[in-house]
């Protein structure tokens, strides 16, 4: 029985092997070159692991680049975002999937649908809307743009956590005297704290990634965040590889982290309430 076992359950485990190395095989390539010297990098025989590490790459990203400034930058736009957004979608859904409210139901569909808007078809109304009130080449605009494209999903993935709180806690707290804010601040909330993890990592992911409006909504140098600045540090008619490797292992990582701890009440949120 164990030898059958095994062998019905090889095709499985080559899958998962096949896709674990399309998914991390590029992952460890940058990073293996990012400690790579030019002249290795350059090499017709690829080598696995490097010869001679060095971290040249790293202190030449941030001392000889504006490295420094977009990662700054990054991480003031995508906080903000993430701070904002968990605030606009929280009282949102739970205006939608906790009270009742006449056409909620309704009201939700749309915003999901609205969220589903390609936002290069956007690019020039909200530029002229941009341009009029002066907040082109500023950090505000990039956390307008971010928090009016995370909002609706993250409204949409707090639904399945909603749904995991019974409403007979509501119910007591009614009986007990609690109002609605203070149903929601006080009870609520420290439950639903899986649901704003995952919608603040979302968020703080989703605008660490943005590349189509800060590449038009950010003029000045000093205001580029991470994405637009690795497409400058590659140059106009050469590429040093050692550089851009350390620099890209250097933007992903902060992207990684925080998923690592909140993929799973990530993948909860899709699938929670599913069922009702």
């Amino acid at each position: 029985m164990t030898p059958r076992l095994s062998w019905a359950r090889l095709p499985r485990i080559v899958t998962w092997a096949v896709l674990t190395a399309i998914v991390l095989g590029p992952l460890y390539w940058i990073t293996i070159s990012a400690f790579k010297d030019r002249e290795e990098i350059l090499r017709t025989t690829p080598t696995l692991i490097p010869t001679d590490p060095t971290l040249e790459n790293f202190r030449q990203l941030f001392t000889a680049t504006d490295y420094p400034s977009y990662l700054t930058n990054s991480f003031v736009v995508a906080l903000c975002t993430a701070f904002f957004t968990v605030l606009v979608s929280f009282a949102a859904a739970y205006g939608l999937y906790r009270l009742r409210i006449p056409g909620g139901n309704k009201l939700a569909g749309a915003i999901l649908v609205a969220y589903m808007i390609p936002g290069t078809l956007l690019l020039v109304p909200l530029y002229q809307a941009f341009a009029a009130v002066q907040l082109i080449d500023t950090r505000n605009a990039l956390v307008i743009v971010n928090v009016a494209f995370t909002a609706p999903f993250c409204t949409w993935l707090l639904r399945g956590f909603f749904f995991a709180i019974p409403r007979d806690i509501d119910e007591a707290a009614a009986v007990d005297g609690a109002g609605p804010i203070r149903m929601m601040l006080r009870i609520v909330l420290p439950l639903l704290a899986p649901g704003i993890s995952t919608v603040a990592v979302y968020a703080f992911v989703f605008s660490w990634t943005e590349f189509v409006f800060a590449s038009q909504l950010i003029v000045s140098d000093q205001l580029k965040t991470l994405p637009i600045g690795l497409s400058a540090i590659m140059g106009q008619y050469t590429v040093n590889w050692g550089l851009l490797m350390a620099g890209t292992v250097c933007t992903v990582i902060p992207a990684i982290v925080p998923f690592i701890f909140a993929g799973r009440y990530f993948v909860g949120g899709l699938t929670t309430g599913a069922v009702k």
